[in-house]
């Protein structure tokens, strides 16, 4: 199997996955927030979805992965509704997807720039970052969740 059909298909299942476990909440949990200081439910969703796009673009770009993490939580603080969050994940899924399936498997291979973020390791371990990433997101929405009274759907398929 081509190495960006492998990619493609954990990118597939990470956003099953998410999309599973989250369809639950409705819209008027998007500003429920557990404690103060912490994300809200349409912030989580915003900020699964801006790192979908921070590790494409840091691993194809020479220079890397942008560390400004002050601006990049200002992204998805900002916003307020869980439709329009969940809206954007599915683009940065759809994206990301799309930006795959061109690429060669010498592409897909090829190393990470360096730096602090997997410097040096096949670019391919984004994949499986993205889903670590997303699955620790869509975890913390199933605790809010049920904080809310709502049982969560099992993310790994439909029952």
């Amino acid at each position: 199997m081509p190495i960006a059909q492998q990619c493609l298909a954990e990118l597939s299942a990470a956003q099953d996955y998410f999309n599973r476990s989250t369809r639950n909440l409705r819209e008027e949990d998007s500003t429920f927030i557990p404690a103060e200081g912490m994300m809200t439910a349409a912030q989580q969703v915003a900020h699964a979805a801006h790192t979908i796009a921070w590790f494409m673009e840091g691993a194809f770009r020479p220079e890397g992965f942008d560390m400004n993490f002050e601006e990049h939580v200002k992204v998805a603080m900002a916003y307020t509704s869980l439709a329009e969050a969940k809206a954007w994940l599915n683009r940065e899924f759809e994206a990301a997807s799309a930006a795959i399936g061109i690429k060669s498997d010498e592409e897909l291979s090829a190393p990470l720039p360096a730096g602090p973020i997997m410097g040096g390791l096949p670019r391919t371990v984004i994949f499986g970052a993205i889903t670590d990433h997303t699955a620790h997101h869509r975890g913390a929405l199933t605790v809010y969740a049920r904080l809310k009274g709502i049982v969560p759907p099992m993310p790994y398929m439909d029952v």
